[in-house]
């Protein structure tokens, strides 16, 4: 029974769109079936083409499917990658969220497996707080929240968040630190979600 892992994430100028792509691959290795998707941009044309760096991800990314509630229905487990919006996730993450009250409302989002990633530029930024806004939400979806905690060594490297990996970024949009060592605390974090994932897939067959 093959674990089906959504990686749904928000990013403006590529930051989380990274998070995910590195958590893709940490699942992988663990034998998921693994799709990232995009949560729609609500953000004005007008107000990205003033962005040079906004516009290029947009572009980037254009072919990344958009998430649905149906996609969250299909999967065994989600991940969420979505930065500090002053302690709080982003409108595009939150809109899509919000999106979800008919498929909850139908019990399909109950027992899902999730966890979640966030960055922001600096590292009193809000990283916490937005993550445990956005596991507010996964609570009432009923949902089974997987936390990274400190079961790595890896994590430590990466400044020990145990509510899920969080990075900094730069005014250039770059990760501050070495970007192997949070490589290495997502992957970790997204093969502990395919390892829940998987006992409760297992456990409800």
């Amino acid at each position: 029974m093959t674990v089906k892992l959504a990686i749904v994430y928000y990013s403006s100028t590529g930051t989380n769109y990274l998070l995910a792509q590195w958590a893709a691959e940490g699942a992988k290795e663990s034998g998921a079936d693994v799709t990232i998707y995009r949560v729609e941009e609500t953000v004005p044309q007008s107000v990205i083409e003033g962005n040079p760096a906004w516009k290029a991800h947009v572009e980037e990314t254009k072919d990344i499917p958009v998430i649905t509630p149906d996609d969250i229905v299909n999967a065994d487990a989600i991940i969420f990658s979505t930065p500090t919006r002053f302690g709080n996730v982003a409108a595009q993450m939150k809109q899509f969220l919000d999106t979800t009250g008919g498929i909850w409302f139908n019990g399909k989002t109950v027992n899902k497996v999730v966890s979640a990633m966030t960055s922001a530029q600096n590292p009193h930024g809000g990283q916490e707080a937005t993550i445990l806004s956005l596991y507010t939400t996964m609570y009432h979806w009923g949902a089974i929240v997987v936390t990274p905690g400190y079961t790595d060594q890896s994590l430590y490297a990466a400044g020990g968040n145990p509510y899920g990996t969080s990075v900094s970024v730069d005014q250039n949009n770059e990760i501050v630190g070495d970007k192997e060592v949070y490589k290495k605390a997502v992957q970790h974090q997204a093969k502990r979600v395919v390892t829940v994932a998987d006992w409760v897939k297992k456990g409800n067959q």
